[in-house]
């Protein structure tokens, strides 16, 4: 594996994290997304990012800065891919956005760049042919908050060259991951075949009115002694992803529910700028949820 440059294409939730991550583990990474508003958020993401990276692992000032000079950002799709050896797609998860991107991209990019989609639930089969260079594409997902929840599923699919797959186990590797080698395409890897249906589950309860929120999380939090409930993982998750894969299954299944929940969280989260904890609220408001109070398992 002799990767050298990198370029994040699309620089949101994941998006910064990888490209940080990347960068401080000493590779040079340009973040590519498609105008300067999203450069900005991206910086206001990485700003966060760095004092994160000071408290959980005890960074110097220099580490982080130095990091963060490795960094360079682009709007430019020709420019930000000219000298690429690698390019991590983490763009909306919507079918036709990531076709037409990788169409532009197999155009743009040098012969010798290798493409990985982040995909949470599509198969890199699906874009293989678009990408015009099938033996060099195949699928790296990581889970958030990836400095610490430091996995990295590598998925190939049927076209996926052996040489390709072995080096980007070894890039895994290099960032401080723990690769996880699939070898048969699956729809949402190992983590989202198990995360995906259970908060699918809990938003189902929700739209079926058999649960609130809080009930539904508090109950899964009590049984189990998981930190978390599935509402507030969503909130992690942010809600935009989880509308794109819920509005997905509604096109695919044509069933009532799903075309109702996806309804459900456009206009009641989306459309009011409920995104999740990044946004300051979505299911919960931060910095201070429910779920956090010292008395919301015991009432």
């Amino acid at each position: 594996m002799d990767y050298k440059k990198i370029t994040v294409a699309g620089s949101g939730v994941l998006g910064s994290q990888i490209a940080y991550q990347t960068a401080f583990k000493g590779f040079d990474v340009v973040i590519y997304d498609i105008n300067e508003e999203a450069i900005e958020k991206s910086k206001q993401r990485l700003a966060k990012l760095m004092k994160n990276y000071r408290k959980d692992f005890g960074s110097s000032e220099a580490e982080v800065e130095a990091a963060y000079g490795r960094l360079s950002f682009k709007t430019n799709l020709a420019e930000a891919v000219s000298d690429a050896d690698l390019v991590i797609e983490a763009i909306p998860e919507v079918t036709d956005i990531k076709m037409a991107f990788y169409k532009e991209l197999g155009n743009a990019a040098p012969e010798k760049t290798v493409f990985a989609t982040n995909s949470s639930t599509l198969l890199p089969s699906q874009f293989a042919e678009a990408t015009g260079r099938p033996e060099k594409f195949l699928a790296l997902h990581f889970a958030n908050t990836i400095r610490i929840n430091n996995t990295a599923e590598i998925m190939k699919h049927p076209g996926t060259a052996d040489a390709v797959f072995e080096d980007m186990i070894e890039f895994a590797e290099a960032i401080g991951m723990v690769p996880l080698p699939l070898h048969k395409e699956q729809p949402g890897y190992i983590l989202n075949s198990l995360l995906v249906p259970f908060l699918e589950a809990a938003e189902l309860l929700l739209v079926k009115e058999v649960a609130d929120i809080e009930t539904v999380d508090k109950t899964w939090m009590i049984a189990t002694g998981a930190p978390l409930g599935p509402f507030a993982i969503l909130d992690v998750v942010g809600i935009n992803t989880a509308h794109n894969i819920v509005q997905a299954k509604a096109a695919a299944t044509g069933k009532a529910e799903f075309v109702k929940l996806a309804d459900m969280l456009k206009t009641e989260y989306l459309d009011k700028g409920k995104l999740g904890r990044e946004t300051g609220e979505g299911f919960y408001s931060y910095p201070n949820p429910a779920f956090m109070k010292d008395d919301f398992l015991k009432t």
